[in-house]
């Protein structure tokens, strides 16, 4: 895909609004497709694998660096076609003293698909091992089961390994060219001279190596110095290289360092750190209080912005939690930012609200909702005009037992907790009584807010192997249920125990790469009409099992670096993890989005941050299989999963192939216990484009978000509609639907007196969850997969009101005011090579300045 380095497309043109009366009731199995022209892809491959051994002699014969011992050969890379799997144990024999040899396989998500992505070692002298296995598969493709079809079906490319094609960690993590970093060298085993041969090579080209190696059965880890350049030009030169990682064993190895080693690694990066504005937007931390004098965070934290929700309380941290989510708010990944070279520019700030009193004493239930609106107030006092994102990873345990069937219905209703952080997005001030809520005033649009908060966290004695079955009963904690809260649960990356040390040896990580955290909770026991919750999913690490089954733990390597109240020891340093980290960095999200938008509402950000989200391949292998069951079981797995994980630059830039429209708007839902009124957004379309690029395969994404208030008395938190105050849906014009057709079939007052409602034309494509699945709550998303000229005539998407608290209570109605909602659209034209954002951009006035 083209790269994101477009701005979205803000539609500053109002809807068509028009009375409303709803209308009356009226993946890969294994088996693989071969190729169309089985004797042109045997050529294909044979030519490729030929010109990548002529251009790596020809890039010996230059070197001028020699190391002693080292075997002569190429590095290829072989990717499958998309979602299928490479034959890896035909991609190397054993037979001989030197031999191809597979050293490292990854997958890479492109937008047609997985692609399994293999690096060999090709000695000198052993091409012909491919190319004569190509030369029989040719001469035989007249057979039903051409010779070694298993091997070359599923090839579809080869070509000489770039030092990228050993970096086994995500692709976007890939250090810039120049940046001298850390990176961990995995050397395979040969003949044990291999770190011998990699310090031949460092000394003659100037790099550093670290002071520890780490030995495995087949492998051999060494940290090395280097610039992506520099480290380039050992694929010439040693044979030995298997795989190029992030050293994600400094993770552990810096939170366990002595303090004066952390504290070196701590300056350099606050050294070349420069903080925000002071008027930048900021991320404010409801914790346990934050240790402002950690110099990563000093600079970013004023000392008038730390707060505590009783005088009485100190305002340091006195647990380090608050601290810990403070590094990760504010930096993202501390780990990257440590490990990088250049210099770091913040585009946000920190606040800080000691929510949590400190020992012995502990917040009674009731005041959990009253505390929370006393940190919103003690901020905004301080700063009333600064934009500013609410991060909370502290959750109350669940009251409820999942088990208990004669209270499962219960399971997602609202709290006083969560019903006040729903109420104060929704920009009103409240006080918590027995009955309920008490509002103060009437709502404002300029103090609504946007709440991140934390699913909560399984009970490590409720871990097992099977540990999904057990995320799936376990529901989110309170008040993570809130509507108008962006949920966060946890996933992971972090699969790799090699370097967690001896007292490791024999446990295995519990979740594989890419699925949800064994921490994370979720809403699949939830009541069908509350929210999906978790809305996304970030990095929360993972759970290692012991050899016997017996215990499980979370070894430093499992989790995620971050900042740490010094207390008596004075390190700097130490890991955390679960929901409580995944908040964290979704905060550091939010208000980057804010840095980048700085006009957008708190609901539009929730709205461009679930919009982002993609599923991993993990989770989309599961999510595929239950489509194929049907939009209840897909149902489930989004109230596991969310929408996935949430990307920085998708939730902030466009492409010439990716186009995303951004709609900010208000309705007038209700007027006298009726429905009021209804939006017709006419699109700015590329439907020229989309109508030649005929029966390819596109995609389009709609999100709906909106905040409610939820019903003051507590009584109307039994059903969804009594307890919020309005719901909006969306729909979308069908292929050959003209507009009246469309504002016919939606609303009964486009009908003439009389008339009756055209008849509905079939929708076309496939959506992942449909019009019955993506009720739920406050935010409303859905993906529809089809052919580019069907969706070329859609460009028309209505937005309408359903029932709510407001309608049946006229006089407590607040319509006239408007409710606010955020519209997110995109279109996605995967491998087309197509501009669809310049004309869309062009119908809407926009300056075409491309960032570079």
């Amino acid at each position: 895909m083209a790269p994101r380095n477009r701005p979205h497309l803000f539609l500053t043109r109002g809807a068509i609004t028009e009375p409303y009366r709803r209308p009356g009731a009226g993946g890969n199995s294994g088996k693989v497709s071969p190729p169309s022209d089985r004797q042109g892809h045997a050529r294909q491959l044979s030519e490729q694998l030929l010109q990548a051994q002529s251009t790596a002699q020809a890039r010996r014969t230059d070197r001028e660096t020699t190391v002693d011992g080292s075997i002569d050969g190429v590095y290829l890379v072989f990717d499958s076609f998309p979602d299928v799997r490479l034959a890896l144990t035909s991609l190397e024999t054993r037979q001989g003293k030197v031999h191809p040899e597979l050293v490292s396989v990854h997958e890479v998500d492109t937008p047609t698909g997985s692609v399994e992505r293999a690096t060999v070692f090709v000695p000198d002298g052993k091409l012909g091992y491919f190319l004569s296995r190509l030369e029989s598969y040719a001469e035989t493709t007249g057979q039903a089961k051409p010779k070694n079809a298993n091997l070359i079906d599923r090839i579809a490319a080869v070509r000489l390994a770039t030092i990228e094609a050993l970096w086994t960690d995500p692709p976007e993590q890939f250090p810039e060219p120049d940046a001298r970093v850390w990176w961990e060298v995995w050397l395979r085993r040969r003949d044990g001279g291999e770190a011998g041969r990699l310090r031949q090579f460092a000394t003659q080209a100037g790099l550093s190596l670290g002071r520890r190696t780490l030995g495995f059965s087949d492998r051999i880890v060494v940290l090395v110095e280097a610039s992506a350049q520099e480290l380039a030009a050992a694929l010439d030169i040693l044979d030995d290289l298997a795989e190029l990682r992030q050293p994600h064993e400094l993770t552990q190895q810096l939170s366990l360092e002595p303090a004066a080693e952390q504290r070196q690694w701590v300056d350099q990066l606050a050294d070349r750190t420069s903080p925000a504005a002071a008027d930048a937007p900021a991320v404010c931390i409801l914790d346990t209080g934050v240790y402002r004098a950690h110099p990563l965070l000093e600079d970013s934290l004023a000392e008038s912005d730390c707060h505590s929700c009783d005088p009485a309380w100190p305002l340091l941290d006195h647990r380090g939690h608050g601290t810990e989510m403070a590094g990760l708010a504010l930096y993202g990944d501390v780990g990257q930012a440590l490990r990088s070279a250049g210099r770091l520019q913040l585009r946000h700030r920190l606040e800080s609200v000691k929510l949590l009193p400190p020992p012995p004493h502990t917040n009674r239930p009731e005041l959990h909702g009253a505390l929370t609106a006393t940190a919103t107030s003690l901020v905004e006092v301080q700063a009333p005009t600064r934009r500013r994102v609410y991060s909370m990873a502290v959750t109350a345990k669940g009251h409820l037992d999942p088990a208990d069937s004669g209270r499962r219905k219960l399971l997602g209703q609202p709290t006083s907790w969560s019903a006040s952080i729903d109420a104060l997005s929704a920009g009103r001030s409240i006080d918590v009584s027995d009955d309920g809520l008490i509002y103060f005033d009437e709502a404002e649009d300029t103090a609504r807010r946007l709440f991140l908060v934390s699913a909560g966290n399984v009970a490590k004695d409720k871990l097992e192997d099977e540990y999904l079955s057990r995320n799936d009963v376990e529901p989110v904690e309170d008040p993570g249920q809130a509507w108008n809260a962006l949920t966060i649960g946890a996933y992971t990356r972090l699969d790799n125990l090699d370097s967690a040390g001896p007292s490791w040896n024999g446990w295995t990580p519990l979740a594989p790469r890419g699925e949800l955290s064994p921490h994370s909770r979720t809403s699949v026991a939830f009541s069908r009409p509350w929210p999906i919750k978790p809305d996304v999913v970030l990095e929360g690490g993972n759970v290692a099992r012991s050899p016997a089954g017996t215990e499980y733990d979370t070894p430093e390597v499992l989790q995620v670096l971050t900042t740490r109240n010094p207390g008596v020891d004075a390190r700097l340093l130490t890991t955390t993890c679960a929901t409580s980290a995944a908040t964290a960095e979704a905060a550091h999200i939010a208000a980057s989005v804010l840095a980048d938008y700085p006009s957008l509402w708190p609901e539009t950000v929730r709205a461009l941050i679930v919009h982002s989200a993609e599923w991993t391949t993990a989770m989309r292998m599961r999510i595929d299989q239950a489509r194929r069951t049907g939009k209840a079981a897909v149902h489930q797995l989004h109230r596991r999963y969310g929408m996935g994980v949430p990307d920085i630059t998708r939730a902030t830039r466009s492409a010439s192939d990716a186009l995303t429209l951004v709609v900010q708007d208000t309705i007038h839902p209700y007027r006298d216990g009726t429905m009021r009124e209804m939006h017709l957004h006419d699109l700015p379309w590329p439907t020229d484009i989309l109508a030649e690029l005929g029966h390819v395969q596109v995609r389009l994404r709609v999100t709906l978000s909106y905040f409610v208030e939820p019903n003051p008395g507590r009584r109307g938190w039994q059903r969804r509609y009594s307890y919020a105050s309005h719901g909006l849906r969306f729909d979308l014009r069908r292929p050959f639907e003209s507009m009246d057709d469309f504002r016919k079939r939606l609303n009964q007052l486009a009908l003439a007196e009389e008339e009756a409602r055209p008849a509905s034309t079939n929708d076309t494509g496939d959506w992942v969850f449909g019009s019955n699945q993506r009720t739920a709550g406050s935010l409303h998303t859905d993906i529809w997969e089809g052919d580019a000229a069907d969706l070329a005539g859609r460009g028309a998407l209505a937005i309408f009101p359903v029932s709510g608290w407001w309608k049946e209570n006229p006089s407590r109605d607040r319509s006239d005011s408007g409710a606010r909602y955020a519209l997110v659209v995109s279109i996605e034209t995967p491998e087309q090579n197509v501009d669809i954002w310049t004309p869309v951009a062009q119908q809407i006035g926009v300056p075409i300045a491309i960032e570079t």
